[in-house]
């Protein structure tokens, strides 16, 4: 079943689209900065997560940052590996919802959508709140306003998103190259020094180890890794956005995919090493990323560059969801699993409502968690880990399937990601659940119900269509067109003459009260309808009551009892003011005709709008 209509001259399916907005698309670079900022930042709280998980276990844990971090760029090679097959086998965007819809069935794919949907939000609200956060740690006086300043955010970001993608990718290129660069160089300058060269924002803040010490075992370090693992959301984003990249698409997006895999990882890698080089131990109200700059640099302007380049960052990373849930979004809409709007594009290859939609609802976040970081990142991470399973598993199908080139190693590849994936969603949810994961648990079935009750609404618009049925031959009825009206003027005549044209009987109807007013000037209209002499009948329909809409719609329901196999046709007109602005000095009388008529009847509804000279 479908309702969308097909570009005359489209290509069949399969093959590329002559495309003459190119131009609005990504290149490898653009598409590096535009959808990968959320993974990019990522290195902002991946290694504190991982840092604070094992402060538990005093200093002795915090020794096992290294590994634990290259276990998880294992992983995030793992799963880049296995995205880059995602795109070349699914050049039509989707992540995990497109490789579940094909090999894990449709009811596995709505919870991958689901998943996907629901981390996209969450990545706004935490990406613009931690950026706000880092505004105001730098200048308290704005912590009051902080709400208002993340509002202020997602405006700009949603603006600049609805310029097309294109504007996206340029606008955030220079951020995301000084943040990429300025890790770089605390790396590189962290390397060569053997003990920190300051450490003035560490002073005078409390440490968070624990004074009684836990043992490291396996489960400490389990949590320290599903911790970490949110330094991989994002790694998604580009297998979800392929059709937004430029032709060849599917190559474009895997060279980004490896592009950021490489930079990530190099990222992760170094920060951890250097936590490890300066024996850093975790304090309150200062990030590890923050202390990691103060050893490397000192505290003096390079410090500074790289704290406003990460809260900068931090707060425009929010931009990868709105490049890729845009996308998610349409195929959503193209499988009848959200309304169609959702898959329309606007003149610059922008899915508007799917980024105004997500700006509206990120909006909404926003303001129930007050602007704090805190209220959202228990939510955070958990739904990219069930897309991440549950697209390695049909990877593992579609290699079982396909039995390409490789297969089998393939098949191991992507079967040993899922299952560390599996196992980290389990991990986070499981440690998460009372700060506020079980929301996310709750949630994640109801939009899958959602996504299913609007698919059996369009199954069941459809089937009333006969949509992929070959329609009855179309034939001529008699037509009766009935005009509500109330004084004599152009429109009238506009109305009439319309009306005319449509039908083959023409009726005029006016809704008569009982009030004196109203009666004389009922006696104005008759009197002037008989000088005008329009060569149509002017019915007086009685109302007791002061009401419009359902004298019209019992006067509509009678003639079309009265005269069975005749169309009625109720034409409304209305005036077109010059100015948007104008149409709150319209009485809406139009509006309430209509209402009452499409509830209460079968009968055609044509509003006319007569544009004022």
């Amino acid at each position: 079943m479908s309702v969308l209509t097909a570009e005359p001259g489209a290509a069949p399916s399969g093959a590329e689209p002559p495309d003459t907005g190119e131009r609005h698309r990504l290149t490898a670079v653009t598409g590096l900065a535009a959808l990968s900022l959320d993974a990019m930042a990522s290195v902002a709280y991946g290694p504190e997560a991982i840092v604070l998980v094992l402060a538990a276990a005093g200093a002795h844990g915090l020794g096992f940052t290294l590994p634990v971090t290259l276990a998880i760029a294992g992983l995030l090679a793992v799963l880049v590996a296995s995205y880059r097959q995602v795109i070349a086998a699914f050049p039509d965007g989707g992540g995990s919802y497109a490789v579940a819809r094909r090999h894990l069935g449709a009811r596995t794919s709505l919870v991958a959508a689901a998943s996907l949907v629901l981390d996209y939000v969450l990545n706004v609200a935490v990406a613009v709140t931690a950026g706000v956060a880092a505004l105001t740690s730098a200048f308290p006086a704005l912590y009051d306003d902080r709400l208002w300043l993340c509002l202020a955010v997602l405006a700009l970001i949603t603006a600049v998103n609805l310029r097309g993608i294109v504007e996206s990718a340029k606008a955030f290129i220079v951020p995301t190259a000084v943040f990429v660069g300025a890790i770089f160089v605390v790396i590189a300058a962290g390397l060569f020094r053997s003990e920190p060269v300051s450490t003035v924002t560490a002073q005078g803040h409390d440490s968070v180890l624990a004074d009684n010490a836990t043992a490291v075992g396996a489960l400490l370090l389990l949590k320290a890794f599903a911790s970490g693992c949110s330094a991989l959301t994002g790694v998604e984003a580009i297998a979800n956005a392929v059709p937004s990249f430029r032709v060849p698409r599917a190559r474009r997006a895997q060279h980004a995919e490896i592009a950021l895999g490489a930079v990530l990882g190099v990222m992760l890698i170094g920060l951890s090493v250097l936590i490890s080089r300066f024996h850093l131990q975790p304090v309150e109200g200062v990030t590890v990323l923050a202390q990691l700059a103060d050893a490397s640099l000192g505290h003096n302007w390079a410090f500074y560059v790289v704290q406003f380049a990460t809260m900068i960052l931090l707060a425009l990373s929010a931009n990868t969801s709105f490049g890729g849930l845009p996308v998610l979004l349409k195929l959503l809409a193209r499988d009848h699993y959200l309304p169609h709007v959702f898959a329309l594009k606007a003149d610059r290859q922008v899915h508007r409502h799917g980024v105004l939609a997500l700006a509206l609802v990120s909006a909404a976040l926003l303001v129930l968690s007050g602007g704090d970081t805190n209220t959202l990142v228990p939510l955070f991470a958990i739904g990219v880990f069930v897309g991440f399973t549950i697209a390695q598993a049909g990877m593992v199908r579609h290699w079982l399937v396909e039995r390409g080139p490789r297969w089998r190693g393939k098949a191991v590849l992507n079967g040993f990601g899922g299952a560390l994936t599996g196992i980290s969603a389990i991990v986070v949810t499981a440690t998460k659940f009372e700060e506020g994961a079980w929301l996310i648990v709750l949630a994640l079935p109801l939009l899958v119900v959602a996504f299913q009750a609007v698919h059996r609404a369009y199954a069941r618009i459809g089937e009333r269509l006969g949509l992929g049925q070959l329609p009855e031959a179309p034939h001529r009825d008699r037509s009766v067109v009935i005009v509500p009206v109330s004084s004599l003027s152009r429109l009238t005549s506009e109305a009439l003459t319309a009306a005319a044209s449509l039908g083959d009987e023409v009726r005029a109807v006016t809704v008569c009260h009982p009030d004196l007013e109203d009666r004389a000037q009922l006696h104005a209209l008759e009197r002037g309808w008989a000088a005008w002499d329009p060569g149509v009948p002017l019915v007086k329909l009685a109302s007791e009551r002061r009401t419009l809409g359902r004298p019209i719609a019992e006067y509509v329901r009678r003639v079309a009892d009265a005269e069975p196999g005749t169309r009625v046709t109720v034409l409304i007109p209305e005036t077109e003011p010059e100015r948007l602005w104008q149409r709150l000095l319209q009485n809406q009388r139009g509006a309430v005709v209509a209402h009452a008529v499409r509830r209460e009847t079968g009968a055609v509804i044509c509003r006319l709008r007569f544009r004022l000279p």
